[in-house]
Formats: C-alpha cells, sequence, structure tokens
C-alpha cells in the first residue's frame, strides 16, 4: 500500500518499452554512499576539531551513531519501498505529493550546488600541481566547468561507467586518510594528544559544537537510497550498502583523525590550514603535501561524479510522478537521464559563473550553506514518513524498534538543522517557499493533462 501512486521503474518500463540499465552490485552501491559522503570536509576538521580537545573524538562518535540510525532508518524505508527517488520518494508516499514536491525541489537545489562547490574545491587542489590556476580566475573557472561537463558526459554515456568510476575513487580517497591515521599510530607521539578539555566550557556546549561540526561530514550518505532503478535487488542491495558504507566512512574518520592528532601537537593543528598535509610532510617531508594534495583532489573528484549521478535519478524521480515537467523523465538510449542530468549541470555551471563574478562570492558561499540544509530537510521528512508508515502495521519488537530508530533519526537531522545556523535556516525556508508557486503552475497542468484523458 505504500506504493501506491509512486512512479515504480517497471511502470515505465511497460509505458515507454525502454528499461533502465541495472549496473549498480553492491560494491558500485557502496562507493555511491562512501564516495558521497567522503569529500573535503574531513581535510579541514582536524583545525576546526583542534580547540575542544580530546572532546572532539567524542563528537566523532556521537555524530557517527547519529549517522548509523540514519542509515538504519533509511534502509528500513528502502526494504518497504525501493522507489527511485530515495528520501524524495519515502517523503511523498508518506506525506502526499506537496510535501514530495517541496522535499524534490529542496533536494535537488542541494544536489546541483554542490556540485558547483565541489567542483571548485577539486580545482583548487589541482592547483597544488598547477599553480597557474590560482593566478588565473578565468582558467580555474573553464577547469571547474570541463570537470562538470567531463563527468556529466560520463553520467549520461552509461550508469556502468559512473558506478565503475565511482568505485575506482572511492578507493583511492580512502588509502591516504587511512595512510595518514596508521602513520600516526607508528611515528605519532601521544604527547601530542590535546588536553580533554582545553576551552573550559561546560562539557555539554563543547560536545554540542564539536558534535555539529562533525555532522557536516556525514551528510552524503542518503545517496544510496537514490537511484534504486538501476540498483541489482535494491530491497537487499540497498540496506547493505548503506549500513555498510555508513561503518566504513565513520571508521576511517576515526582513523585519520586520530592520527593527525597524534602526529601535530595542539596548538600546530589548531592553526594549520592543511593539517593532514602538514601531519605528512613532519614524517616524510615534502612528498607528503602531495600524497594529501593528490588524495584531497581524488576525494573530490569522487565526490562530484557522486553528485551528477544523484542529480539525474532525483530529477527523474520527480518528473515520474508528474511533479516536474515529464520532458525530465526522458531517457537516453543508455537508460540514462540524459536530460536531467544536462539541465542540473547547467544550472550548476551558472553557480560557478557566479563564484568567478567577484561581487557575488559571498552568494555562492551562502548557497553553499543552503545545499547542506536542503540536503537534510528530506532526510526529516523521511523519518516522519518512516513513523507513518509504521503506525498502520501490527504492534510487534520491530515495529517498535522501527518507531525508536525513526524518531531519533528525526531529532539527529533537526539538531544539524538547528547547527546550520539561523540566518541560513532563514534563506533556506525563503528558498523552498519560493518553490510554491512552481508546485501550483505544475499542479494545474497535471490536472489539465488528466482532465484531457478522462
Amino acid at each position: 500500500s505504500d506504493l501506491t501512486g509512486l512512479t515504480m521503474a517497471t511502470e515505465e518500463t511497460a509505458s515507454t518499452g525502454k528499461k533502465p540499465t541495472t549496473p549498480l552490485g553492491f560494491w558500485r552501491g557502496w562507493s555511491l554512499v562512501v564516495g558521497g559522503t567522503i569529500g573535503s570536509g574531513i581535510f579541514t576538521l582536524p583545525a576546526l576539531l583542534a580547540p575542544y580537545g580530546l572532546l572532539g573524538l567524542v563528537g566523532w562518535f556521537i555524530a557517527g551513531s547519529g549517522a548509523l540510525l540514519m542509515a538504519f532508518m533509511l534502509a528500513r524505508l528502502s526494504i518497504r519501498m525501493p522507489a527511485i527517488g530515495g528520501p524524495y520518494a519515502y517523503a511523498r508516499a508518506g506525506l502526499g505529493d506537496f510535501v514530495g514536491f517541496w522535499v524534490g525541489w529542496g533536494y535537488w537545489i542541494a544536489i546541483w550546488s554542490a556540485t558547483a562547490a565541489i567542483a571548485i574545491a577539486c580545482v583548487g587542489y589541482i592547483s597544488f600541481f598547477l599553480p597557474i590556476l590560482r593566478e588565473s580566475p578565468l582558467l580555474a573557472a573553464t577547469a571547474t566547468l570541463t570537470l562538470i561537463w567531463s563527468l556529466t558526459a560520463m553520467n549520461i554515456h552509461s550508469m556502468g561507467s559512473s558506478g565503475g568510476f565511482q568505485l575506482l575513487t572511492t578507493f583511492l580517497k580512502i588509502l591516504p586518510l587511512l595512510f595518514v591515521g596508521l602513520l600516526g599510530f607508528s611515528a605519532g607521539s601521544t604527547d601530542n594528544l590535546p588536553p580533554f578539555n582545553p576551552s573550559g566550557g561546560s562539557l555539554f556546549a563543547v560536545i554540542a559544537t564539536s558534535v555539529t561540526l562533525v555532522m557536516w561530514a556525514f551528510v552524503g550518505l542518503e545517496g544510496g537510497t537514490v537511484p534504486a532503478a538501476d540498483m541489482v535487488e535494491p530491497q537487499k542491495t540497498i540496506p547493505r550498502i548503506l549500513i555498510f558504507g555508513t561503518l566504513t566512512v565513520l571508521v576511517v574518520y576515526l582513523v585519520a583523525f586520530s592520527g593527525v592528532m597524534l602526529l601535530l601537537p595542539a596548538e600546530m593543528l589548531s592553526n594549520s590550514p592543511a593539517p593532514f598535509a602538514d601531519a605528512t610532510v613532519k614524517v616524510i617531508g615534502t612528498m607528503g603535501a602531495s600524497l594529501i594534495a593528490m588524495g584531497a583532489m581524488i576525494s573530490t573528484l569522487g565526490a562530484l561524479n557522486a553528485q551528477v549521478l544523484l542529480s539525474g535519478q532525483v530529477v527523474r524521480a520527480v518528473a515520474l510522478d508528474g511533479l516536474f515537467p515529464k520532458i525530465l523523465s526522458k531517457l537516453g538510449v543508455q537508460g540514462t537521464p540524459f536530460v536531467a542530468i544536462i539541465v542540473s549541470s547547467i544550472l550548476a555551471s551558472i553557480l560557478v559563473a557566479m563564484n568567478y563574478t567577484k561581487g557575488l562570492v559571498e552568494a555562492f558561499n551562502m548557497m553553499i550553506l543552503l545545499s547542506t540544509l536542503t540536503t537534510l530537510v528530506p532526510l526529516s521528512f523521511a523519518a516522519i514518513a518512516a513513523l507513518i508508515f509504521l503506525k498502520r502495521d501490527d504492534a510487534s519488537a520491530s515495529r517498535s524498534q522501527g518507531i525508536i530508530v525513526a524518531v531519533l533519526a528525526f531529532l539527529y537531522s533537526l539538531l544539524v538543522i538547528i547547527g546550520a545556523g539561523a540566518e541560513t535556516v532563514f534563506y533556506g525556508f525563503i528558498l523552498l517557499t519560493a518553490a510554491m508557486p512552481i508546485y501550483v503552475l505544475v499542479a494545474k497542468n497535471r490536472d489539465g493533462e488528466s482532465q484531457n484523458r478522462i
């Protein structure tokens, strides 16, 4: 009954004769979760958390536990309804078309905004090897757009190519982080560890702040639920990649973060703009900086590919349900949503152009904050949808456990939204509210089509 009204891949196949390819098995799906979550944030977090001492590690454990709760909640939903669109599909099934449109709109904005941001971050790391990119904004913008459209072309060509690239970059991005962590455990010193609570503030306040900072590093794990129509046995695969992927991210983060703390004294760590590079340089010389720059470049490249892939899947899901223009659901010869991917990449490219226009940098930075915020809104609605579905079920131990997980997952997403700050939440609300007139126009056209069919 939860699937009533949803446009599934099988329905599309029956009506169009086109069958989307299904090349994403466990490892490629796992790489989508891990690769979409680990981006550029981990490379700066040790410095941001340094003022909070060892309590920063507590923040990692709490935020990681929250991310696991979210993964368990999404896993249960994916078993119940393996629908393309992930959090959007769950919100629409549980709360109706309007909320579904609202969530899909916000999630789409989050994805193409993040595409622009991650592409720019990737070029920033490439400039370590090509300094001319730092000197010429025009060349930097050209390189950024080249990255976006190269990955756009690959995702349009086939889901298999995109999934293979995602798997490769995921393994390559994990290696430098684990290397630094193991370097810390072997060559570091416990004398470098910071005090337990150097700020002297209340334990609750310090932990809350560190948790808020760390939570941003886990945004992206929901991406594994989105391409359900292109997954092999989605009801089995999606739950497995969500849990195993989130655990992988948590282990990599904890090992890498601990290693950096063992290698760098607390004072140096808190003042370091590139803590991983500084930590490796201290042990293996200048080659360490090149290694970390390469790792960060690959990390952002993999995260960028994940965003381009998801942009097509999310838009296609909303369009299949008649809440976006129908043309956005169109599949190409290879079974990829090429129109949705192209439109999303165009919007990301506009943001890139804005970023390299002098007066609009601050506006762009705000869009990146809004991107993070509008990623969490679908997760909070997905948690509410999970509670609605569970309410329909018969009483059982499994139902009680599901309710607890959904409530805690909602509180987790709410806490991160609050952590975004009042200004970001304010502008995010305006951005989401601006979608309402568009929904009215889309709904009117859809009603007209329904009348014509009658």
